[in-house]
């Protein structure tokens, strides 16, 4: 029981981490400045895609900057699950003997390597290991520092940029869909096993 809620604990710690800063609050309605035609992160086949009419009505920034942390990491969490299905493992007796499975990786982890990532996780959305903090003015998911590439061609930078949010998005959806297969009790990338979790379909 104690291990759960240590792991209960570590969740709820790491997604607030991955909360973007709290910008001030505004008691008017705020002008949309960004998601028009031709914006970074307005693609086809949507657009401008806002049926609630959010984007009068709220500080969009914050959603902009969540949008692309979650996207980053759920990029690193897909690669993870790629990885570890192929049976790359980091040298070491603990890792060797991890489950390959996400919900099964999650309850595997000690207190310890919790901890790790928290406290990690925690120096990296506040400036002080690795990254730089996210600020009001700063674009938004700029917070790779000097050492990070930029672009001067400005049709390389926006191509580059929208790449960033498309993955972003597409591995949100994936990560999200390996989680469903798992609590479903099937494969994580090979759903198509069914509930046995017999081996994936051989292609003539």
């Amino acid at each position: 029981m104690q291990n759960v809620a240590v792991v209960a604990l570590a969740l709820l710690e790491s997604v607030s981490a991955f909360q973007a800063p709290a910008l001030r609050a505004s008691s008017k309605a705020v002008q949309a400045t960004m998601f028009s035609e031709g914006d970074l992160g307005v693609l086809p086949p949507l657009g401008v895609y806002d049926p609630l009419g959010l984007i009068e009505t709220r500080d969009m920034a914050r959603y902009e900057i969540m949008e692309i942390k979650h996207g980053r990491a759920a990029m690193l969490g897909f690669l993870h699950v790629i990885l570890i299905k192929a049976g790359f493992r980091f040298p070491t007796e603990e890792c060797a003997a991890a489950p390959d499975g996400l919900l099964a990786a999650l309850e595997a982890m000690p207190t310890a390597g919790w901890l790790q990532i928290m406290v990690t996780t925690c120096m990296m959305e506040t400036g002080y290991f690795l990254y730089e903090a996210q600020g009001d003015d700063k674009e938004a998911g700029d917070i790779g520092g000097d050492a990070w590439v930029r672009y001067d061609d400005p049709s390389v930078k926006a191509f580059k940029l929208n790449a960033d949010r498309q993955n972003g998005r597409a591995a949100m959806l994936g990560i999200t869909g390996c989680i469903f297969h798992e609590v479903l009790g099937v494969d994580a990338l090979y759903p198509t096993g069914g509930m046995g979790g017999a081996a994936p379909p051989t292609w003539a």
